[in-house]
């Protein structure tokens, strides 16, 4: 984590990640499984969509500790904020107390159309 001094220590993410390895790079994924049947709600597909990405990064031999950026797009922020304290505990299960950079950003709708969030990951994997 890269905190520069004086900054304010963030809380659920990091300012910054330095990290040297094997990239990689997911598109962005949303709640389903492999059947492409939606999680219902918005906290279970934020759950779904953090543990499919870690199902491609465990493919590169990594884990969640090796996620370096998360970029969420969610289609209301209020239902994020509303949400909180109900992801923190689903975020702890699946990602442990790692905590990548992050972006979030309400966006009008996504491709698929029952997606309530989509995330695209950077994860970088020791060689």
């Amino acid at each position: 984590m890269l905190q520069p001094a004086g900054w304010r220590k963030p809380r659920g993410y990091s300012n910054g990640v330095k990290a040297r390895g094997a990239l990689v790079l997911t598109g962005g994924l949303v709640g389903w499984d492999e059947n492409e049947v939606f999680a219902e709600g918005f906290v279970a597909q934020v759950e779904r969509t953090l543990t499919n990405i870690l199902a491609i990064v465990a493919e590169a031999g990594g884990g969640p500790e090796h996620v370096a950026r998360l970029t969420w797009y969610v289609r209301s922020i209020d239902t994020y904020r509303a949400s909180l304290a109900d992801l923190a505990p689903v975020y702890r299960r699946v990602m442990g107390r790692h905590y990548p950079a992050m972006a979030l950003v309400q966006v009008a709708g996504l491709v698929e159309p029952e997606a309530l969030v989509e995330i695209e990951a950077t994860a970088v994997v020791p060689e």
